[in-house]
């Protein structure tokens, strides 16, 4: 027995040992694993920063070269010069295409220039010193060019009516030559019948024959369709010249709201369709879905709480988190967001 007691202190000490090194073993563990996260980590917040470099630096360079130049068709910014695009979609501007394409004209799922630009969007390439409207034409030499333009359109217009109806006849004449050929593969009278009765209808078709004006046939020059206002010969843009102010409080609002948060990185386009403000996309909208729905309000504006849960309901419908966004005094933005959890 007495020699049984120091075998089995040895055996408890070897398994206290072997716990010891296991637990060190684990500990070890542990802090390779946290430092290989914080590894990470500390990669991914470079590459995050190498990314908001870049970012930074392609809006320099798009913000310092050549300022884009806006058309102003009524009250709606248009982009039409094909580089004017390239430069605001490199600030993360993505407004909203209009114009048909050449080559398919009959469909709206894919279009093509002019670029809408929105308000905001504007606004900030304005204060950028980014943008320059286009300057109007004279008044005066506008009209006379344009009344030229008209007169010569119509010229080209009867000149091709005419031409157009010349062929057009000779088509009905061979038509009916080719008819008379045929029918004399059958019997002999009722061949000389039809002859006759074709004839009639030839000499008659010279006499009375008329080309419809809407079986005109008319060419479209697509090449620089929409852009005879806008040449790019007109280079001289400086971002000095005058674009429109808004001073509506609420426009106001949503362009703090919209500075801000194109400013943390976020994609903006307008969300009519989905009762905000502005749909909010984490990255370029051709890559990611939008995530927020913002609702721009004052600090001091009151909401009445059917349109809070309305909006609140339909953000949960389309599988996205509304924000509440309300510009400070201090140039800030307070962001509030809803989610609907259910009725209680």
């Amino acid at each position: 027995m007495m020699a049984d007691r120091p075998y089995r202190e040895e055996q408890q000490e070897e398994q206290q040992q072997q716990e010891e090194e296991e637990e060190q073993q684990q500990e070890e563990q542990q802090q390779e694993e946290q430092q290989q996260e914080e590894q990470q980590e500390e990669q991914q917040q470079e590459e995050e920063q190498q990314e908001e470099e870049e970012e930074q630096q392609e809006e320099e360079k798009a913000s310092s070269s050549s300022p884009v130049g806006v058309s102003l068709c009524d009250s709606a910014p248009l982009l039409w010069r094909l580089e004017d695009l390239r430069a605001v979609r490199a600030q993360g501007l993505v407004g909203a295409l209009l114009g048909a394409l050449p080559r398919t004209p009959r469909q709206n799922t894919r279009l093509g220039r002019p670029l809408l630009l929105l308000p905001e969007e504007e606004r900030l390439l304005t204060e950028r010193h980014a943008a320059a409207a286009l300057p109007p034409r004279q008044q005066d030499g506008g009209g006379a060019e344009l009344c030229q333009q008209v007169a010569q359109y119509e010229e080209d217009q009867q000149r091709s009516y005419e031409e157009q109806s010349v062929l057009a006849l000779q088509d009905r004449k061979s038509a009916l030559l080719r008819a008379m050929s045929s029918s004399h593969t059958g019997s002999e009278p009722a061949a000389g019948t039809a002859d006759d009765a074709l004839r009639g209808r030839l000499e008659a078709l010279d006499r009375s024959f008329t080309f419809p004006r809407s079986g005109l046939a008319v060419q479209l020059s697509t090449a620089r369709a929409g852009l005879s206002y806008c040449p790019e010969a007109r280079a001289f843009l400086q971002a000095d010249w005058p674009m429109r102010a808004l001073d509506d409080p609420h426009c106001n609002a949503k362009y703090q709201v919209f500075r801000d948060l194109r400013g943390r990185g976020f994609y903006l386009t307008s969300a009519g369709k989905f009762g905000g403000d502005f749909l909010v996309y984490p990255g370029d909208p051709l890559r990611f879905h939008a995530h927020f729905i913002a609702v721009c309000l004052s600090l001091d504006e009151s909401v009445c709480l059917l349109d809070v849960l309305a909006v609140a309901r339909l953000g949960s419908n389309v599988k996205k988190t509304v924000l509440l966004c309300s510009p400070g005094t201090d140039g800030g933005v307070a962001y509030t967001s809803l989610q609907w959890s259910g009725m209680v």
